[in-house]
């Protein structure tokens, strides 16, 4: 292995861009290694990652360490390496009786390298672009800066515009978009929605924001005219009681407990191409759910509010599924920003599926709002 340590020695430094260690030998706990130089408190170490389980793992050595863990890897567990400098381009191979092979060629014009450890990550909307409604919002300064102190935020909305961009392509093409978004509230989601749509993409949507609080209303149409977004207009109005028109997209977040339920019923009704839905307050199941096999989590409250959350969404997710929508439930912020980060996002292709989510429902003997109003449907 001297030859790859020496190979190590010369090329790690600020201009490696990445060690790629793979083939391994037989059945091992680790299936590749992937090394690259890092800045970590004005120090240059080097990031170990190692892929096991379909799970990586981190570490950080100095220059030395980082030699002989490649050459005990290579020793032990692997019979292959790739290395890439901004000059060097090096192959080791090493055969099952311990032969290395090395080979190496010289690179003219490497690409630069970035060393930050947290790379700044480009989002839809950019640091450094003013937008109207971020600037109100107190997210933004005048010159496009972000205000560190509403930094998570910034991070929310450009991850709810990720979502939004991942169902863009089946989205109306040949005419206008129709979206509603119930419950909400501020709107600066809804703003968002309508910026990114309407003023990057160039799509041709109409947008209603539907809300119980008429000074909200009020505040959001007055926004709304100022930034002269002709394509969006708020309405006061109950979720429950609403009787507009079909829409393509129907979005719900944090709509309080059963405003959920109704919200979604309307996006089956009017068979919207896509749901998106951030549940919050799931007091409904909270108030029945009953189960003496396990009693001895529910007797501790916020054990009973979590189970409580969890068993309304899964319910919700299945009722969708069975009413010819492909779902997926993911996370929509980091759990360290609010526990309600659970988002539901529905695509209709109307292929209906079996969930049997009603023997579930039996067995904490809990009735939720979506199910009694598919079942009132299904009677009707």
């Amino acid at each position: 292995m001297d030859k790859v340590r020496e190979l190590c020695r010369k090329q790690l430094g600020k201009e490696l861009y990445q060690i790629i260690i793979s083939n391994p030998k037989g059945k091992k706990e680790i299936t590749k290694v992937k090394i690259r130089p890092t800045i970590i408190k004005e120090e240059l170490l080097y990031q170990i990652s190692e892929w096991k389980n379909n799970q990586i793992f981190h570490k950080n050595m100095d220059k030395e360490q980082t030699v002989e863990k490649v050459a005990e890897y290579l020793e032990q567990d692997f019979s292959q390496m790739e290395l890439t400098s901004k000059t060097v381009q090096a192959t080791v191979l090493v055969s099952k009786k311990g032969k290395v092979t090395l080979k190496e060629k010289q690179i003219t014009a490497g690409k630069e390298i970035d060393l930050s450890h947290n790379k700044i990550k480009k989002y839809i909307l950019q640091e450094g672009t003013p937008v109207p409604f971020l600037i109100d919002l107190g997210v933004q300064t005048r010159e496009g800066k972000i205000v560190k102190s509403h930094y998570d935020k910034f991070r929310q909305i450009n991850r709810y515009l990720e979502f939004i961009q991942d169902i863009m392509p089946i989205l109306p093409k040949d005419r206008t978009i129709n979206i509603i978004d119930f419950g909400c509230g501020k709107s600066y989601l809804t703003f968002a929605l309508y910026y990114y749509m309407k003023i990057i993409c160039n799509r041709d949507i109409q947008v209603i924001g539907l809300d119980l609080k008429e000074k909200v209303i009020e505040d959001c149409n007055r926004l709304a005219k100022k930034y002269q977004y002709e394509h969006l207009t708020f309405i006061t109005g109950d979720v429950s009681t609403y009787t507009g028109e079909a829409v393509d997209m129907v979005v719900t977040l944090h709509a309080c407990d059963t405003a959920t339920d109704y919200a979604l019923m309307k996006a089956i009704d009017w068979k919207a191409k896509v749901i998106f839905t951030v549940p919050c307050c799931q007091h409904e199941v909270n108030k029945q759910i009953r189960c003496e096999e396990l009693a001895p989590l529910l007797k501790y409250g916020l054990i009973k509010e979590r189970i409580s959350a969890l068993l309304t969404d899964a319910v919700r997710a299945n009722l969708l599924e069975e009413q010819g929508y492909q779902v997926q439930v993911m996370e929509f912020i980091d759990m360290e920003h609010t526990p309600k980060n659970i988002l539901i996002r529905a695509v209709l292709d109307e292929k209906e599926r079996e969930s049997k989510i009603d023997k579930v429902t039996d067995y904490f003997n809990v009735n939720t709002t979506l199910q009694k109003l598919l079942s009132d449907r299904g009677r009707e």
